[in-house]
This record gives structure tokens, sequence and C-alpha cells, in this order.
């Protein structure tokens, strides 16, 4: 990984599309999660065509490694020379009001990319799960503190809020299944979704603005960060009607590049009957 970000870039890609073929054979249970989102998500399609858009997502994530060592590694000279920016000016706006800026994101495979990008124009602190590779683990961390204003520890929040009250940039991604006692229940894709609603709380404490979001990679190999404009009368007041803000706000997003969304997540394992992880135990397939 560390030499890979001394390739060029048509190098990188080439790259990208060997690690794919590696690494499907290798991955099957995640490809049937994949292949069932991919189902729920967007039944108006044939089983053709969610066949081609499965084999894209994996090509698209066999690029994952590469960007992740980029985004460890590359110099801002080597990066800078690779990204173009929509909608700064939102997030400009946003810290001018000095309430601190949610830079709301969902789990897109430049993710990672995306975040040290961002990072290029602006400092932010940065969410963190702990890996279970140590050896991954270890290496993001020291990467994310390098590169980032600190870190944020998905299980506390505390700092977070404290980043925001102080004007500051906090990269985000609520768009995963935390399980029922966490969790409220609005549809994603037409979907019911265990969906935190940690994001309006932490506004409600805060005051902070939620700019959304999006990294992009083109098929040149450079890569877009579009920024919109911050979301309206948000919160509401009502967890579940923020919550369908929320997955709106990351369907619409994805809907425009599904590729590069990482459907290998069981997005909707927990469902408010009761039967975790029932819907994706359907033996459906495509031909």
């Amino acid at each position: 990984m560390r030499l890979s970000i001394y390739l060029p870039v048509k190098a990188q890609l080439f790259a990208g599309r060997c690690m794919a073929w590696i690494m499907t054979p290798l991955m099957r249970t995640r490809k049937k999660i994949a292949r069932r989102n991919l189902e729920l998500c967007f039944p108006e399609l044939t089983d053709k065509q969610r066949t081609e858009l499965l084999k894209e997502n994996f090509r698209t994530m066999g690029m994952m490694l590469i960007e992740t060592a980029l985004s460890w590694w590359a110099s801002d000279e080597r990066l800078q020379k690779r990204v173009q920016y929509e909608g700064l000016e939102h997030l400009d706006a946003a810290l001018a009001k000095g309430k601190g800026v949610i830079l709301l994101t969902g789990h897109f495979t430049s993710m990672e990319l995306g975040g040290r990008l961002i990072m290029l124009k602006h400092p932010c602190y940065v969410m963190f799960r702990e890996l279970n590779n140590q050896l991954f683990n270890a290496v993001m961390m020291q990467a994310r503190t390098y590169h980032s204003e600190g870190i944020v520890m998905r299980d506390d929040p505390r700092p977070m809020v404290r980043a925001l009250k102080k004007n500051k940039i906090v990269w985000y991604a609520p768009d995963q299944d935390f399980g029922r006692k966490r969790s409220v229940f609005a549809t994603f894709f037409g979907v019911p979704a265990a969906t935190v609603p940690a994001t309006s709380r932490i506004v409600k404490m805060s005051g902070a603005v939620i700019i959304p979001f999006v990294p992009r990679r083109e098929k040149d190999g450079r890569y877009t960060l579009s920024l919109s404009a911050p979301l309206a009368n948000f919160p509401t007041g009502d967890d579940v009607a923020d919550a369908q803000v929320i997955n709106d706000l990351i369907e619409k997003e994805v809907r425009k590049t599904p590729a590069q969304y990482l459907w290998i997540h069981r997005r909707f394992k927990t469902q408010a009957e009761g039967n975790k992880g029932a819907i994706y135990k359907v033996k459906k397939q495509m031909k």
C-alpha cells in the first residue's frame, strides 16, 4: 500500500482493478450481502443490470486500498493535483456563523481519501471506530491523528460536541446499523433501516450547521468533492423525521453514483419486527 502512492495514476487504476479481481473470490459472504442490498434498493433494475452494478461496485472497492494509502501517506502537493472542489463557499459561510460544522457524508468507497482531501482546505476532526485488524487499526489511527485536527471515538460523542462548540469541523458518516437500542427506524431506498438519531441530537446540543459532503472518483482517477447548501430547518424535534431527512439526503447522493457506495455493509440487518439479520437470509439468486 505504501509503495502504491508513487505509481502513475493509470497504474493505480490498473492496480485497483487487479485488487478487485483478487479480492472478489475472497469476499463471498460480503458479495452476497451487497447483492441482497442491491435487490432491496433497486427493484426496478433487471437481474442483469444489478449484476453489472455489483461487478462495478467491486471494481470500485478494489481502488479502496490504493485510495486509503493515498490518504495516509501521499503528500499534500501530490493530492492537490488530483482534486477539484464544488461548493466550498457553503463551508466557509457555515464557519462564519461560529457554531461549528458537521460535514455529513455516507460510506462511499472514496470516503477515507475524501476526508484527507477536504482537510487540504480546512482542518477537521474525524470519527474513528476501533478495527478488528490490529495492524490496520494502528496505522489508520496514526494517519488520521497526523492529518486531522483531532479524533472523536464513535462511542463517545462528547468530544465531538465540544469541538463543534469551538466552531470546528467534524467529519461524520451516520449511515450504518448500530442495533435496535441506539436507533430509530426510517426508510433508506424505501426499506426500513435502523438509523442513529445522534445527528439531530448533536445539532441540538451544539447549534452546529450540517453541510452534506460527498467524495467521488472520476474515470480519469481525479476526485470531485461536492459540498451542498446546509440543511435548513434541522432538527425538527422529531427523531424519526430527522433520521428520514438524513437517509433521504444520503440516498439522493448514492443514486448519482451507486457503484461508489459501500454496499457490503448490512445496512438492513436490524428490522423493526425483531428478525435480526433475517433480511439477508433470502436465497434469491441473480442470473
